[in-house]
C-alpha cells in the first residue's frame, strides 16, 4: 500500500537539490570515508538487525542519526521497504547517518507490544554504545511509515527517557486505538489481543490506551511531523486529528498535513510536498551544527 509513495519519492530524488550545506570537518578529527554496514545485529533474534549508512567526514561531536522504521501491520514488512527513504536522506541530508532497522515481527508466540517498541530502544542503545566506533552523536530522528510510524511515536512519547530522539516523522501511522474506528471493530479487537503481551503490563491496564501514542503525549514529546490521507481505509483521518489535538493541548511543536489520498498512495505533487516538509523538519530539529 505504500509502494506508490515510495516510487514517487524515488523519482523525486533525481530532481532534488541538496537542502543541507556540507558541514566542515572538525579541526582535530581525522577525515573518514563514507561507510555502509549491512545487517548489523543488535539482539539475539535473527530479525534484530539494521543497516548502517555512515557519511564521509563524520564525527561523534556532530553527526546525528536518522532511524527508518518500516510498516506492515506489525506482522510483516522489511527494512528494504524503506530503501527509497535512504536515497532521499542521502541526497538532501548527506551529513546525517542513517539506520534502517528491522524489528521482530509479531506472531502468536511473540506479541508486538511492547516488544517492537523495545526493539527501537535496543537499536538506539546499540548505536549509542558504539558511537565512538561509528563516529556519530547520540541524537536521533525517527521516520516511520504506517505501523512503523506508530512504533516511532510510541517510542518517543513513552520510552525515550533520555531524550535522545529530537523529532519524529509520522506517515499514516495509527495513533489511537480508542478511536471508534478501531474500538468498535471486533476483528481489530481480536488482532489487538494477539498483538499485546499482557504479562508485560500491570494488571488492569487498558491496552488500547497504553499502546496509543495519542493517549501518551506529554509536554516532553518531541516535535512531530504528520502526514495523512483523507480517504484512508486502514488508518482513519480521525487518528491524525486525535494526535493533532493531543499535541496541541500539550504545546508540542508539530505540523499536520492532510492529502486527498488513501493509505500512503500520495500523488507526485503530494510526495514532493512531503519530501520538502520532511527536509525542513530535519534541518530544523536534527540540524548538523
Amino acid at each position: 500500500m505504500m509502494l506508490p509513495l515510495l516510487s514517487f519519492i524515488t523519482l523525486l530524488l533525481f530532481s532534488s537539490c541538496s537542502s543541507e550545506n556540507n558541514a566542515s570537518t572538525d579541526d582535530e578529527a581525522v577525515a573518514l570515508e563514507a561507510e555502509t554496514r549491512m545487517n548489523v545485529s543488535y539482539g539475539s533474534d535473527p530479525q534484530q538487525v539494521y543497516d548502517l549508512y555512515l557519511p564521509a567526514n563524520r564525527s561523534s561531536a556532530k553527526t546525528k542519526v536518522i532511524v527508518l522504521v518500516h510498516g506492515g501491520g506489525w506482522i510483516e514488512g522489511d527494512k528494504a521497504d524503506m530503501n527509497s527513504f535512504i536515497e532521499l536522506v542521502q541526497t538532501n541530508h548527506p551529513n546525517h547517518a542513517i539506520i534502517n532497522m528491522n524489528y521482530v515481527l509479531a506472531t502468536f508466540q511473540i506479541p508486538a507490544f511492547p516488544n517492537q517498541f523495545l526493539d527501537i530502544d535496543r537499536v538506539i542503545n546499540h548505536v549509542t554504545s558504539n558511537s565512538n566506533e561509528y563516529a556519530v552523536k547520540g541524537e536521533f530522528g525517527l521516520i516511520g511509515v504506517s505501523a512503523g510510524a506508530h512504533l516511532s511515536l510510541q517510542y518517543d512519547y513513552v520510552y525515550d527517557t533520555d531524550d535522545q530522539v529530537k523529532m519524529v516523522v509520522d506517515i499514516v501511522g495509527p495513533t489511537d486505538f480508542t478511536d471508534p474506528f478501531f474500538a468498535n471493530n471486533s476483528q481489530f479487537q481480536v488482532l489487538q489481543d494477539l498483538l499485546v503481551d499482557e504479562s508485560a503490563y500491570p494488571t488492569g491496564t487498558n491496552y488500547a490506551v497504553a499502546t496509543s501514542p495519542a493517549q501518551q503525549v506529554s509536554a516532553t514529546s518531541s516535535p512531530t511531523l504528520m502526514f495523512y490521507g483523507n480517504q484512508d481505509e486502514l488508518v482513519p483521518l480521525t487518528n491524525g486529528d486525535r494526535l493533532d489535538t493531543a499535541l496541541t493541548n500539550n504545546d508540542v511543536t508539530h505540523s499536520y498535513t492532510v492529502y486527498n489520498a488513501g493509505h500512503g498512495d500520495f500523488s507526485p505533487t503530494d510526495a514532493l510536498d512531503l519530501q520538502q516538509k520532511t527536509s525542513v523538519f530535519i534541518n530544523t530539529y536534527l540540524e548538523i551544527e
